[in-house]
C-alpha cells in the first residue's frame, strides 16, 4: 500500500515544527481516514507517532499505513472493550514517558440507530453511541493529563451536525454537540496546566464512517455546489488545521471548535 504524500508546497520538509513531539493517533481505519490525514501531516512535520487500530481485521488495513509513518508504536485499541485504551497509555508512559499531542478521531453508532430517526433511537444505541463516540475522549483527556508535563494538545472530529440539524445525522448529532460541550469543559478544566483542547470539525468527506450514513453521496454533492470555495475539503486539509493545533502558532487558542469545510458552514 502507497502512502499518498502531503505535497511539499503545503507543508515544506525543513519546516518540522512538531520535531521531538510526541503524538498518539487514535481512529485510522483506512488510507482515506482523517485520522490518516492527521498522522501524515503531523509526521512530516516532525513528530514522533503511535498508531493504534481497532482489531484484527483492521490491522491489515492501519499496519502498512503505520510503518510508512514510521510509527515507532503500534497497538491494537478498542475504546469500546475495557482496558485497551489504558494498555495504549501505559506503553506510552513506558517507551516515551509522556506525551504532547492526542488526538481522537473516533465515532460510532449501531447502524439501525444511526439510519433511523433521533426519536425512535434505543436506549442501547444512545449510549453505545455517546460511550464511544464523546465520553471515550473524555476517558482519553484523563489518561493523557499526567503525561503532559509540559503542556499538549487535545484534538476530537465533530461535524457541523452536532449545531445545525443536517437531514439523515440523526442520533450522531446530540452525540457530536455533546462532544463539542466536553470539549470545552476540558478546556476549562486542563488549561491551568497548559493543555489545549479543540474539536475540529470537516465538511463531509468520504469515510468508512461516514458510508453509514443515509444519502451521503447526496449530501456531498450538495456540499460541493454550496460551499464557497466550490469544492470539498480532503483530509490533507483536515490534518495541516490539527497540525496548526499543535504549534505554538495556536498557544492561546483553546476550548473552540474549528471548522474545515471551504465556508461550508457560513451558508444559510
Amino acid at each position: 500500500m502507497n502512502v499518498k504524500p502531503i505535497p511539499s508546497d503545503l507543508v515544506p520538509q525543513e519546516e518540522r515544527i512538531l520535531h521531538g513531539q510526541r503524538a498518539l493517533i487514535l481512529g485510522i481505519a483506512n488510507e482515506n481516514s482523517i485520522a490518516y490525514g492527521c498522522a501524515k501531516v503531523f509526521r512530516r512535520l516532525g513528530a514522533d507517532l503511535a498508531v493504534t487500530y481497532l482489531n484484527e481485521k483492521a490491522r491489515s488495513y492501519v499496519e502498512p499505513l503505520a510503518n510508512e509513518l514510521g510509527a515507532s508504536i503500534f497497538a491494537p485499541c478498542d475504546v469500546g472493550r475495557e482496558g485497551e485504551l489504558e494498555a495504549v497509555f501505559q506503553r506510552i508512559r513506558n517507551e516515551w514517558g509522556g506525551l504532547d499531542i492526542a488526538l481522537h478521531s473516533i465515532a460510532f453508532a449501531p447502524k439501525e440507530d444511526l439510519q433511523g430517526r433521533l426519536v425512535d433511537s434505543s436506549p442501547e444505541g444512545f449510549k453505545t453511541a455517546m460511550d464511544i463516540s464523546c465520553h471515550s475522549f473524555v476517558r482519553m483527556a484523563r489518561l493523557a493529563e499526567p503525561l503532559m508535563d509540559n503542556g499538549g494538545t487535545l484534538l476530537a472530529m465533530s461535524y457541523h451536525g452536532a449545531n445545525k440539524v443536517v437531514p439523515n445525522y440523526n442520533l450522531m448529532g446530540p452525540v457530536k454537540a455533546a462532544l463539542e460541550c466536553a470539549v470545552r469543559y476540558l478546556a476549562y478544566e486542563l488549561g491551568e496546566k497548559n493543555i489545549t483542547v479543540h474539536a475540529v470539525s470537516p465538511g463531509p468527506l468520504k469515510t468508512r464512517a461516514a458510508s453509514g450514513l443515509k444519502d451521503f453521496d447526496l449530501l456531498l454533492a450538495e456540499a460541493s455546489e454550496r460551499a464557497p470555495i466550490g469544492e470539498l475539503v480532503d483530509i490533507d486539509d483536515v490534518g495541516l488545521t490539527t497540525a496548526y493545533l499543535a504549534t505554538p502558532y495556536a498557544r492561546r487558542l483553546t476550548g473552540m471548535t474549528i471548522y474545515v469545510d471551504g465556508g461550508l458552514s457560513i451558508m444559510a
